[in-house]
């Protein structure tokens, strides 16, 4: 008996030796170590921000440690994901350009987001209801959630209030139409003989910004820039791009109120805030910086209409690629739901300047106040009445490139705008042909 007694003993404490042996390797050796990749340089204010919000994420969860690792462009993150995704490495999360997700859903590198939503106790409906309708567009592909919404935008026309008060225009009644805004920045142009020491607008175009701009453009002129139900089809070649292409052509090239050549975005904030260009487009998540660094009274409104009020969203999402660990997918919905909170959305959209993507941010006490001292950061918001889902296909950014490197040449006055559009869908179709071959093409 008392050889049994030893006997089952050694086998019960040999099966919880076994048993300890089975748990994750990680058990008891501290947090689930999670990396979110964030589309900033590794300096400046935007990295400062991220990093003290991740920090007090840190603190609130000591059984996740999260490492906010900066990639460069929207461009450059997209690259860098796909390249962790191949190497069987992938992030956790990644702050991603919203207009991506398509492109990496068809690729098969987005892990869906529905059963982690489900497992909260929660509903699709349920869950995206916490943010606007038009930010949906560009989170749920094929009606399952791929992104969460985190830093989004709308462009804003910027209007340098103490210049156009000099020029006799009255700046709290913007311009609402493209005829007003040509107007306008004709008034706003200074010149010394043929030199010019004041633009009287100027509207970024860089790859992706010049992207953005177009389908701006193309919508305020009753266009569309894409098939928002199919990612094989763009609309370059159309009477509203074409109108669009050539209002911004004839600002450079016929008016002389905006600085020939394709500008980044950068430099048309530099050249805003210097004095140097008395209005300009650019995102709300410029507002921020305009803000802290404008010497002078400014107004932003909305993007002015030839044919209809229209705006795309902008901005980014948070996604967890495909291949993550079960554990630390799990830190990273904890992670990504944590960041977009009511609080969290509140206080990065004060930060940075881009809108709140989670409605409820708006009734938080500190947002209610900033808006009240603020009032010029309701603008996006109220935008979003008339925005629509960003551009997004089947290899989003070679079809954009395609169109972008047209416009360049337009704006450096090395092509006609028909000529230019015309390339730019020929190029544009050979990029989605592959696509269009395996689906709308491939027949029974």
């Amino acid at each position: 008996m008392l050889f049994s007694r030893r006997l089952m003993l050694g086998l019960a404490m040999a099966g919880s030796m076994a048993g300890a042996l089975a748990l994750p390797a990680h058990a008891g050796e501290g947090p689930t170590e999670i990396d979110l990749f964030f589309p900033v340089p590794v300096d400046g204010k935007l990295a400062r921000d991220m990093g003290t919000l991740i920090k007090e994420f840190n603190d609130g969860h000591p059984d996740i440690k999260a490492t906010a690792v900066y990639t460069g462009s929207y461009d450059d993150t997209l690259i860098k994901t796909r390249a962790s995704i191949k190497a069987g490495k992938p992030p956790a999360a990644v702050i991603m350009s919203a207009n991506f997700l398509l492109d990496m859903q068809i690729e098969n590198e987005l892990t869906n987001l529905d059963p982690l939503i489900k497992a909260d106790g929660s509903t699709k409906e349920q869950f995206l209801g916490q943010f606007f309708p038009a930010l949906s567009g560009n989170a749920v592909i094929n009606r399952s959630v791929y992104g969460v919404p985190f830093q989004n935008s709308t462009p804003l026309l910027y209007i340098n209030a103490d210049k156009a008060k000099e020029a006799g225009l009255d700046p709290n009644k913007p311009p609402q139409t493209w005829a007003e805004l040509t107007d306008w920045a004709k008034k706003l142009t200074k010149r010394e003989g043929d030199k010019v020491t004041q633009w009287g607008i100027a509207i970024p175009c860089a790859y992706d910004y010049c992207g953005w701009m177009m389908e701006t453009l193309t919508m305020t002129n009753g266009g569309r820039y894409y098939n928002e139900e199919f990612g094989g089809e763009v609309y370059y070649d159309t009477p509203s791009m074409l109108g669009a292409l050539t209002w911004w052509s004839d600002l450079v090239s016929k008016h002389k109120v905006h600085p020939p050549g394709a500008t980044p975005g950068p430099a048309v904030s530099t050249s805003f805030i210097s004095g140097n260009a008395a209005m300009m487009m650019l995102s709300t998540g410029s507002l921020t910086y305009v803000r802290e660094n404008a010497k002078f009274n400014y107004k932003v409104a909305f993007i002015p209409r030839n044919v209809r009020n229209a705006v795309p969203i902008g901005g980014a999402s948070l996604i967890i690629p495909a291949g993550v660990e079960a554990d630390k997918q799990k830190a990273a919905w904890t992670l990504i739901k944590w960041m977009t909170s009511p609080e969290k959305s509140a206080w990065w959209s004060r930060a940075t300047g881009y809108f709140a993507p989670n409605m409820a941010a708006y009734k938080t006490p500190d947002m209610v106040d900033f808006l009240n001292k603020n009032p010029d950061a309701k603008i996006a918001v109220e935008q979003l009445d008339v925005a629509k889902p960003w551009f997004a296909t089947y290899k989003t950014v070679p079809v954009r490139k395609n169109l972008e490197d047209e416009v360049m040449l337009v704006l450096n006055g090395k092509k006609q705008p028909k000529e230019a559009l015309v390339a730019a869908q020929k190029a544009a179709d050979e990029t989605l042909k592959p696509y269009n071959a395996e689906t709308s093409l491939k027949l029974p």
